[in-house]
Order: structure tokens, then C-alpha cells, then sequence
């Protein structure tokens, strides 16, 4: 007997977010990435593309094993290890990242996640513990084309930044970033000094910067429909794999 869940256009569409050709070409790349590959022990109680609808869900609703194991009529620990097998294979692969030409306008920012793991975040000013996740998106397209690692939520976004591999992925690119950025070799917005306003012209600049910038607000917004990015339970890379996946899943509902 099968589970309540199944991938069908009307399942697929409502927990995932994504239309169903979307959601096959995702299926695709974890395919050629080999998650059907052999497995020793037991075979899948779940064809291949029954264990992919799962993680999606899992990233969209935040449902924990044991809400998600009657969905799909097998057992929490099954939920568990496809997870853990799947999570991997749904990150933002390689093309996204070197998707940039030297004519092309990158903006970078931060975001704050809500973890229970302690050694990934850090206690901010409300006491809760969170991490910092920073990210590069195309400005035209509007696509993620990096993300970096988790860092504790109480680092400054500059020293997440440095501390990355993501100025390494913009060598010769324009990128834009807020004024936490300042000394990073990104475009920032003109500071106000004491005693001297901003020109006319500075205040142009500003007001544009802040139009393109808003781009990445919009994006961080988007990702953060998938409920784990508001609170993430479970340990050590889970963040990094959840936040390269739905990364991934964002950059299929705008291009597929």
C-alpha cells in the first residue's frame, strides 16, 4: 500500500513549490548524480522519485520524521536515511556557480538562519541561536550562483565573507554588497562622514544601489518559503546541504 504522497503534479506542486517539469529536471540531475545508484543491504522500499519528493518536502514544510514517515507509509529511521543518502545530490552544481561572464552584475549578502546546533550558530542579542549564510546571486537573472558555508550568526557579514570561498568565484566580477561590506572589494553605497552630507550625485548612486541590491532581499525572501531556513533542527552540515538545495530548487522555479 502506498503513502498519501505521491509524485504526482498535484503533490509535487503544493509540497514542493516547484510545477512538475521543474521537479523532473531536478529528479534528472540527482539521476545522473547517482541516487539510484546501488545500494548494499535492502533496496529502497521508495522508487527514486518517491526518496527526491521526499527531501523537497522535508525542505519546504520542516514536517519532522515522524510527521513525514506516514505521508509516504514507511518508517521515521527510512525518512532518516533518505535524507541523509539524497541531501547531497540536490546541491547547486558546478554550472550555477561559473554561470557569470565578466560583463555580468553580482550582488552578495548575508542571512540570518535559526539553528539548534550549537557549534553552527551563535546566541545574537534576542538569545537566539542562529547562523550566517552568505550568498551570491545574479543581478539580471536573478538565479543563486553560490552559496557559502555556515558561519555563527554573531560574525560580521565582511568577516563571513573573507572567510569564504566566495571572493575566489568573483575575480574579475562586479558585485555589489551593503555597507557591511566596506574594505571587501565590493561596491558599496557611499558613507556619510561627520560634518559632510552626501553630494547630489552620492545620493543618485545610493538610491540605485538600493533599487539593484533589493534583488537579493527578494531572493532571500523566496528561499525562506522553504520552512527549514526558519528553523533548522537538525545537526553539523544539514544547514549547508538544505541551504545549496533549495538554492538549487529557487534556480528551477525560475528557469524551467
Amino acid at each position: 500500500m502506498r503513502g498519501v504522497l505521491r509524485a504526482d503534479p498535484l503533490w509535487v506542486e503544493t509540497f514542493t513549490g516547484l510545477r512538475m517539469r521543474q521537479f523532473e529536471r531536478l529528479l534528472k540531475v540527482v539521476r545522473e548524480r547517482g541516487g539510484d545508484g546501488p545500494r548494499l543491504g535492502r533496496p529502497w522500499c521508495l522508487p527514486l522519485v518517491d526518496r527526491v519528493l521526499v527531501v523537497s518536502v522535508y525542505y519546504r514544510t520542516n514536517l519532522t520524521m515522524r510527521q513525514l514517515a506516514p505521508l509516504f507509509w514507511i518508517s521515521p529511521a527510512t525518512v532518516c536515511r533518505v535524507i541523509q543518502r539524497l541531501r547531497p545530490l540536490l546541491a547547486l552544481g558546478p554550472a550555477g556557480r561559473s554561470a557569470g561572464v565578466p560583463d555580468r552584475l553580482w550582488i552578495a549578502d548575508g542571512t540570518l538562519v535559526p539553528v539548534r546546533d550549537r557549534k553552527v550558530g551563535a546566541s545574537l542579542r534576542n538569545y537566539r541561536f542562529s547562523a550566517n549564510v552568505q550568498f551570491i546571486i545574479d543581478a539580471d537573472t536573478r538565479l543563486v550562483v553560490a552559496t557559502a558555508r555556515p558561519a555563527p550568526g554573531n560574525r560580521a557579514d565582511a568577516q563571513v565573507w573573507r572567510n569564504s570561498d566566495l571572493p575566489a568565484q568573483c575575480q574579475g566580477i562586479t558585485v555589489l554588497g551593503d555597507g557591511a561590506y566596506i574594505s571587501t572589494g565590493l561596491v558599496v553605497p557611499h558613507g556619510k562622514r561627520p560634518g559632510r552630507p552626501l553630494l547630489a550625485g552620492e545620493e543618485g548612486d545610493n538610491a540605485q544601489h538600493r533599487k539593484v541590491r533589493a534583488r537579493v532581499e527578494h531572493t532571500f525572501a523566496r528561499m525562506k518559503n522553504y520552512k527549514i531556513l526558519r528553523d533548522c533542527r537538525q545537526r553539523g552540515d544539514s544547514l549547508h546541504h538544505a541551504v545549496q538545495a533549495i538554492a538549487h530548487m529557487r534556480n528551477l522555479a525560475i528557469t524551467a
